[in-house]
């Protein structure tokens, strides 16, 4: 196995560095996180505890009219279908407003689930070191520092084989147009991407959010597999709508993927309102 090695991504004293900040999104991207900032503000007044950008624009790596824009609201109280309902809208007249981004995803959170004991090795790791605050409150400062352990590769991706039958739904129920299946092979590209680095990110030991570097780690363990997840990399940057392509995900590495990390790293601690 290839020696453990410190990588990019860590502090001196290994632990997983904040990826991202305001003062790394491109130009061209500025306007319309502008406008994300003010409308959340508009809809959710003081229902709104905290904003966040995360994904490539505030990592300074978006391409214009290719990358999508990220956002997590989170709310003061658990959130309502209200709630759901006006970031889906906001992120709908974004989409058509600026041309600059290629789709909006919006997750929306309450407070207390963010910093509860069950997510702290998940969606708290998430806001402490993926999210960029745009608004309100830090929730950072009340979580751990975090290291790229086994523990954490448990409770970030040790769901999969939850998932995977909630996947074969989707691509079932889907329009049978390229169209409608673009977004599903972006997104379960990137999920299984990710899956695969922190398969072996403590080995690795060190963290990146660069699907082909995440392709490229994996591959010097699981050299076997390295071509199927270099092959779903370059699908979360570019994808196709192929049917193919998702019937692979969910028929042979997906399913491969999730006995894998079982084995290496145990399973997720189930949450009660699990969503895929």
């Amino acid at each position: 196995m290839p020696e453990t090695v410190h990588h990019r991504g860590l502090d001196a004293q290994g632990y997983i560095e904040r990826e991202g900040s305001l003062g790394r999104i491109p130009h061209a991207f500025r306007p319309v996180v502008a406008a994300a900032r003010d409308r959340l503000i508009d809809l959710y007044g003081g229902r709104l505890n905290s904003a966040y950008l995360y994904g490539s624009i505030p990592r300074g790596t978006a391409r214009v009219g290719r990358s999508d824009l990220d956002l997590l609201v989170v709310t003061r109280q658990e959130p309502t279908e209200k709630d759901r309902a006006e970031a889906r809208n906001l992120g709908e007249a974004l989409d058509k407003e600026f041309p600059e981004i290629d789709g909006v995803g919006t997750l929306v959170y309450g407070r207390a689930r963010l910093l509860s004991e069950p997510e702290t090795y998940d969606l708290g790791w998430f806001v402490a070191c993926l999210c960029t605050p745009l608004l309100g409150e830090d929730l950072a400062e009340d979580l751990p520092r975090y290291r790229p352990d086994s523990q954490l590769a448990r409770e970030t991706n040790g769901d999969l084989a939850l998932l995977l039958p909630r996947w074969r739904e989707r691509i079932a129920t889907a329009e049978d147009t390229d169209e409608a299946r673009r977004p599903l092979v972006r997104y379960m590209s990137r999920h299984l991407v990710r899956t695969g680095f922190t398969l072996v990110m403590p080995c690795w030991n060190g963290w990146t959010s660069d699907l082909q570097e995440m392709a490229k780690a994996f591959a010097a363990y699981y050299p076997e597999r390295a071509e199927a997840l270099r092959r779903a990399a370059e699908c979360g940057y570019d994808p196709m709508g192929d049917a193919g392509v998702l019937r692979s995900y969910v028929d042979d590495l997906g399913p491969w993927l999730a006995k894998e990390y079982a084995r290496v790293h145990g399973v997720k601690a189930p949450r009660p309102d699990d969503i895929a």
